[in-house]
């Protein structure tokens, strides 16, 4: 063991190897990096407070140190280009786990920590325990693979300077190869289009041009100087021809040249002498052997012109013949008053020319606007929008692309052209007879490109991103350990000839049409996906080791970046007797359980893993599989869950993991809880978990059993006991410093306040349950999309219907029907009650219940159907019928009496508000009393005064003034501590009604004023007419009675003016 720092001497080293490691964070893509800078920078300020175990905490923070240090040598010794190995990466990860530990416990030591209180007697010596043994790892570790990386301690001062300016240089020399890089293989896509095969007219200008307005005003500006030298570059099928053509014929162009604009097409010549030639021929020379002269001195002695050349690399591409193109561009730019302008495939520029500046970026695709406006200008305007958008999605916005399948779409229509890309890829719109009418020829002339050819290995790279429709970043390049040599010049190559681009993120893609096209012709062999594989199921066994914590947010964003190769990869690769099948099966699994957690859905081959399982039997890969169908049932319906279960457990027979195990019975208790609330067996399978887990010492299964337990008997109405139930789980969750499991406990509490009426708790929880899961990457995941949505019952609960109604909207816009139909259908759902709730249109909230209805039965989700009838119910009750409404009311109750207690609360709620049923007050005068009974025992606040409202309103029918006023003004108590306004505005409006009654009109108006912008606030426009109207009414009376109108109206302003 090294020798050991003094307190003074580390601290005084602690601040800059931080600084160190925080330019690390900044400048590299390290995963956990950024997270242990930041924690060890709270530990920091946290030692500083410590009063008890002052020596214990003193040895971690030394530790802690001295792995800080060797993370640093192991970067600056490391390629970082290519990163660090992924054992270093894991070992990092879980060191970052050990320093959560370690900040837990320092913060303990402190006289005032608010953390003591989640901690049981025993459990801060545990904690202690862990953190030296996660520290003796890290220290193990590093010393057996970084030799010595803390040899000296006592220059550690001095050294960390030094560690520090080694990262300057680094970082430095990294940044100098990437301006280097970037300088020569400035990345896009594109594509071009063919020429007019006139010698003597101008092609016409584009009927159809959107999306190139930014970069017809660069070139225009470019036309400001004398004679400007312009190269409009990109890949094959961009628009480099469009885009010359509009500005041929933009009027400044056509006034300042007039008839002195020749466009030359150059993809039918092959040398200098035939440019030459084909350029006489347009300016009217006559023919001779070599033109070259003759052509500069003509236009030396013309007026000014402009030239264009256009698919300049055919003559540039072949090495040989180069240099005399170049040496004739550079004898034509000597003609000081000759506008040129070529158009080139590519991004590279033809040298012995100085090109006017600022050069113009190579052509990118068209926004989505600018495409959608393309498409639908070439096809009918009724197509179905949602059709419309898949066929985009096939162009990745390239203009070619677009142009070929609007053409085809409007011939045969958008459904046809999906099914037929199915089979066909782009050999369907590949008939055409040149590069502008036939996509394959314009991409295979791109691949036969010499700059293509010269370097080994670029096809082969070009063959593997046909597979990676979210391309690689340079450090998964060199990370994955592909087998070609030299890789990032094969990277460079594909830039320079267009076939790929460097994206905003600096990944390495290619657009769809090349890849379907490249994939069709040439796609990538084992030797080379298989490395990458290797890499993805690295980065998902990272994520499922350190799911939930700090750490994990990194890992998130990488495998995020990935998400679609892994997707298409894995799908590729799931093929019976493939060597690596159990382990891709494997692989699929992890994949699908990041891809709900992450809010996007189950991913495709999941609904056929359980179908191709090995022939050869594997208990633990098949009780896996199980195990993960029912985690993810919103996005797969089980049909016989009874059968799989039966299947699951025998399997369990055959092998040992409690972990694997306990997480099934969790699931299963998930699914019958959520799925078919059936609470009995959610109970029995939640108890087994929690039986195992407790047996097993495993937290997180205690956490997931408790969690499971809370939403049980929150569904029975027990939600003190959910409550208790969920702050276990959070306290288990503190300790183990599991960010996405505290968040899931929060989450849960705050429905448990939401139920007890106290909404600024609710709200409080449920923000520092989305601040958690955004710590740990996971914002806008699935329990992200649902902690929303509590944050919008809150506002729903408070009839502050605008804010709840935008909160929803942003759960739709962040995911979609394909991706997570369950979390869409409820956001439709709620959505639509609240729009109802708002007097919105009847025929839109129909209209998306019934989507949701559709989604929910898609799904074998009953439980949304009946939600969604209840809300159609409800319509029914305002439209006059009745009957039809009370009978889906009670037949509700009746399901989902005992089993789920919210659909039984909206139910009795709308049948207890007798002022909506216009019948006799016998027929409904018992259902208040019922739904306060319901209420009381499931303790939901907001329900218990809305039932006393109601009883007021019956006892008020029945002529008792003084118990409604009682009741009413009971009500209105609860109501404004809840700060519910449309309930404390009804109750104002019944207490005005009461007063005018009563000829106490000074009383109603002010009853009446204090209700009007509370039901203003709650979108409740006819409650504010009718209160209007009463305060109308009750001058129309003075006209006829002894207080005259403008008595009233003096009352009516000495009432607001007191208010």
């Amino acid at each position: 063991m090294p020798p050991r720092l003094t307190t003074n001497s580390f601290t005084a080293c602690f601040p800059t190897t931080l600084k160190t490691l925080e330019l690390l964070a900044d400048s590299l893509n390290t995963p956990f990096l950024g997270v242990i800078s930041t924690t060890a920078q709270s530990l920091l300020e946290n030692f500083e407070g410590v009063k008890h175990n002052r020596n214990e905490c003193t040895l971690l923070m030394e530790q802690t140190h001295e792995l800080l240090v060797a993370i640093i040598i192991a970067h600056i010794k490391s390629d970082a280009r290519g990163g660090l190995p992924m054992n270093v990466v894991s070992h990092i990860g879980k060191l970052t786990e050990t320093l959560q530990k370690i900040h837990a416990f320092v913060e303990a030591q402190q006289t005032d920590s608010k953390i003591k209180r989640f901690f049981r007697q025993g459990e801060i010596n545990t904690l202690l325990k862990d953190c030296k043994a996660g520290l003796e790892q890290g220290l193990d570790f590093f010393q057996i693979n970084t030799v010595t990386l803390v040899k000296d301690i006592t220059e550690m001062h001095r050294e960390s300077q030094e560690r520090q300016q080694g990262v300057l240089d680094m970082i430095e020399a990294l940044s100098d190869a990437s301006s280097d890089q970037a300088s020569s293989i400035i990345g896009f896509y594109s594509r071009s289009h063919n020429s007019s095969n006139s010698i003597s007219m101008l092609p016409s200008e584009p009927k159809i041009f959107h999306g190139r307005d930014r970069e017809l005003s660069d070139v225009l500006k470019l036309f400001h100087q004398r004679a400007p030298r312009i190269t409009i570059l990109g890949a094959g099928g961009m628009g480099k021809t469009s885009l010359v053509q509009a500005v041929v014929h933009h009027p400044e162009i056509a006034a300042r040249y007039g008839q002195l604009r020749f466009f030359v097409p150059c993809d039918s010549v092959a040398t200098k002498t035939e440019l030459a030639t084909l350029i006489g021929a347009h300016v009217g020379l006559k023919p001779s052997k070599d033109l070259t002269r003759l052509i500069v001195n003509h236009f030396a002695h013309s007026p000014p012109a402009l030239l264009i050349l256009d698919n300049f690399e055919t003559l540039w591409e072949p090495t040989e013949s180069r240099g005399d193109i170049e040496e004739f561009l550079s004898l034509l730019t000597d003609v000081k008053h000759l506008a040129l302008m070529i158009t080139m495939r590519g991004a590279e520029r033809p040298a012995k020319v100085s090109w006017s500046r600022p050069f113009l970026q190579p052509l990118a695709p068209l926004e989505h606007s600018a495409a959608l406006q393309t498409f639908l200008e070439i096809t009918d305007h009724s197509a179905d929008e949602r059709e419309v958008e898949k066929v985009l999605s096939l162009t990745d916005n390239m203009p070619l692309a677009i142009n070929l399948l609007a053409h085809l779409a409007d011939a045969e229509g958008c459904s046809n052209v999906l099914a037929r890309w199915e089979q066909e890829k782009t050999i369907m719109i590949s008939d055409g007879y040149d590069r502008r009418s036939n996509l394959d020829l314009s991409i295979s002339l791109s691949l036969s490109s010499p700059r293509i050819k010269m370097v080994p290995g670029a096809q082969e790279l070009l063959s593997l991103l046909s597979v990676l429709p979210d391309g690689l970043s340079d450090v998964e390049l060199v990370q994955s350990k592909l087998s070609m040599p030299n890789i990032l010049s094969c990277k460079a190559a594909l830039i320079r000839t267009a076939l790929a681009y460097s994206d905003n993120q600096k990944r390495l893609r290619a657009l769809v049409p090349i890849r379907e096209y490249v994939y069709r012709i040439k796609p990538p062999g084992d030797h080379l996906v298989q490395p990458l594989l290797q890499h993805f199921q690295e980065l998902l066994e990272l994520y499922r080791e350190f799911r939930g914590t700090q750490s994990n947010s990194g890992i998130v964003t990488q495998i995020s970046s990935n998400y679609a190769n892994i997707l298409n990869v894995i799908s590729n690769q799931l093929q019976p007797g493939h060597s690596d099948f159990i382990k891709n099966i494997y692989c699929a699994c992890h994949l699908n359980n990041f891809s709900g957690v992450t809010g996007r859905g189950r991913i495709p081959c999941m609904a056929l893993i359980h179908k191709i399982l090995p022939e050869a039997h594997d208990a633990r890969l098949e009780a896996y599989v199980i195990t993960e169908l029912f985690s993810s049932w919103v996005h797969n319906p089980i049909s016989d869950p009874q059968a799989l279960i039966s299947q699951a457990l025998e399997h369990f027979d055959e092998f040992d993991d409690m972990d694997l195990k306990c997480r099934f019975y969790n699931s299963v208790s998930y699914y019958y809880t959520e799925s078919k609330h059936d609470p009995l067996i959610a109970f029995e399978n939640c108890q087994n978990a929690l039986t195992l887990a407790i047996s097993g010492g495993s937290t997180k299964g205690q956490s997931d059993a408790l969690i499971n337990l809370a939403w049980i008997k929150r569904s029975l109405g027990d939600s003190a006991m959910a409550h208790q139930h969920a702050y276990e789980s959070l306290r288990l969750n503190k300790i183990s410093g599991d960010f996405y499991r505290e968040a899931d406990s929060l989450h849960i509490e705050a429905v448990c306040y939401l139920d007890f009426g106290d909404y600024n708790k609710s709200l409080s929880l449920s923000n520092h349950a989305r601040k958690l899961l955004s710590l740990c990457g996971l914002s806008q995941g699935t329990l992200d999309h649902a902690t929303m949505t509590i944050q919008a019952g809150i506002h729903a609960a408070k009839s502050e219907y605008v804010e709840a109604h935008n909160l929803y909207n942003q759960i739709l816009q962040g995911t979609s029907l394909e991706q997570d139909a369950y979390t869409y259908g409820f956001a439709l759902f709620y959505g639509a009650d609240l729009k109802n709730s708002m007097g919105a249109s009847k025929a839109d909230i129909k209209r998306d219940l019934n989507t949701a209805i559709s989604i929910f039965t898609s799904i074998d989700f009953i439980p949304g159907v009946s939600m969604c009838d209840t809300v159609v119910a409800d319509i029914w009750l305002e439209e006059g019928n009745m009957a039809e409404a009370k009978a889906v009311f009670e037949k509700s109750i009746k399901t989902y009496f005992g089993s789920f207690i919210p659909i039984v609360s909206f139910c009795l709620e709308q049948l207890s508000n007798v002022c909506r049923w216009g019948v006799t007050l016998e027929q409904v005068s018992s259902w208040p009393t019922v739904f306060l009974a319901h209420s009381m025992k499931s303790k939901e606040k907001l329900c218990i005064y809305k039932a006393l409202q109601f009883i007021g309103d019956v006892v008020l029918a029945q002529n008792d003034v003084d118990t409604a006023i009682n009741l009413f003004t009971a009500a209105l108590e609860g109501f404004t501590d809840m700060d519910v306004h449309r309930s404390k505005a009804e109750c104002m409006l019944r207490l005005g009604d009461i007063c005018n009654r009563l000829n106490n009109h000074c009383q109603a108006i002010q009853h009446w004023n204090l209700a009007r912008p509370l039901f203003e606030r709650s979108s409740q426009g006819k409650q504010v007419a009718n209160i209007d109207q009463r305060l109308a009414s009750l001058k129309t009376e003075a006209g006829t009675s002894a207080t005259t109108e403008t008595q009233v109206d003096h009352l009516v302003y000495e009432v607001a003016s007191a208010e």
